[in-house]
This record gives C-alpha cells, structure tokens and sequence, in this order.
C-alpha cells in the first residue's frame, strides 16, 4: 500500500472524544503530506447517521479509523476513489479470551474485519465466510468477500504494543491472478 501512513494515541472511551482523537490523527498525518485543511465526514451508508466509514471530502486521501483497546488507530492512504479500510484488536483481552476468543484466532479476525470495512458491508457479512489466502512470500494477503466481485488486497502493519492491525485496499486482481 504505496504512500500508507499510520498514527495512533491514547483515547477516552467516550464515542464522540475517540472520534475527536482519530479525527485529530488524520488532520496531523495530512498536514505532514502539505494537505493544510480538509472536512472529514463519517455518514453510516445505511442509516445517514455520523458512524460511518470516514472519509476525506477536500483532498485525494483515503482514511481509515479503527478503535483497540484504549487506543484510536488511523491510516491514511493517498488517492481517490476505491475502498480503505484498518482494523484492529488488542492480542490479549480476557474478556474475548473467557468467551472462548474468536474463531480462527485474533490475526484471522483483524484481517476479515479490514476486509470487510474496505468493501462496505462490515459484520453484516459472515466473518466465517470470507476466504483469506497469503501471498507466496507472506508479506501480503488476500481475501475473497461472498458477493463481491473484487478481491480484497491486505497487509498486516505494526501498530501499538500488544495490538495486531491489518490494512485492506479493494483491488481488482481476479482471485486467481495471484
């Protein structure tokens, strides 16, 4: 992913001052690309409500925001158009680990939830459900969304301590270009 810049920081649990922490994160890491000002905006495709995917309205960047643990965790990438997205979860959390963790494990889990956001339907689609194959070399993944003609292109990042985090793009390389 040519161009991807990450930051992340402590953030409070209320909803409106992690936002407020995430959307600070974008404006920094924009201005350190020479994007002076830019209107963020967060619609939800489904509802119209303010709880939706980011985006950038005023410059060609692409935004992605993901919350784990206490931390807000963005990237941005440059370019217009297509899909980004990052997600990310703590490695150890004891509540998720007493329900029995997460099938497939929390690596599996970040990256389908990275590849999810990037093609818009979120959880709405089974997590179960969404193929995930490695590139020979391991630096990349792929993952195969049930109903979406694109395939996913992802990457896992280092991110905070003790936090695993993906990054997907939509890509258009048929499955079996790979």
């Amino acid at each position: 992913m040519e161009g991807l810049r990450l930051a992340w920081a402590p953030a409070p649990a209320s909803r409106d001052g992690r936002r407020a922490v995430a959307w600070g994160l974008i404006r920094d890491l924009l201005r350190a690309e020479a994007v002076a000002e830019v209107r963020l905006a967060n619609p939800c495709p489904q509802c119209g409500g303010p709880h939706g995917p980011v985006r950038v309205e005023d410059a060609a960047w692409r935004a992605g925001v993901t919350y784990a643990g206490r931390f807000a965790v963005v990237g941005v990438v440059p370019g217009v158009g297509g899909c980004f997205a990052i997600d990310a979860e703590p490695l150890h959390d004891t509540v998720r680990e007493a329900a029995g963790g997460v099938p497939g494990g929390v690596r599996r889990w970040v990256r389908v939830e990275a590849a999810l956001k990037a093609v818009g339907t979120g959880l709405r689609i089974d997590a179960a459900s969404v193929a995930l194959e490695e590139s020979a070399d391991g630096a990349h993944w792929f993952a195969d969304v049930p109903g979406v003609a694109t395939t996913v292109h992802g990457l896992d990042l280092d991110g905070p301590p003790g936090i695993l985090l993906s990054a997907a793009v939509v890509d258009t390389v048929p499955m079996s270009a790979r």
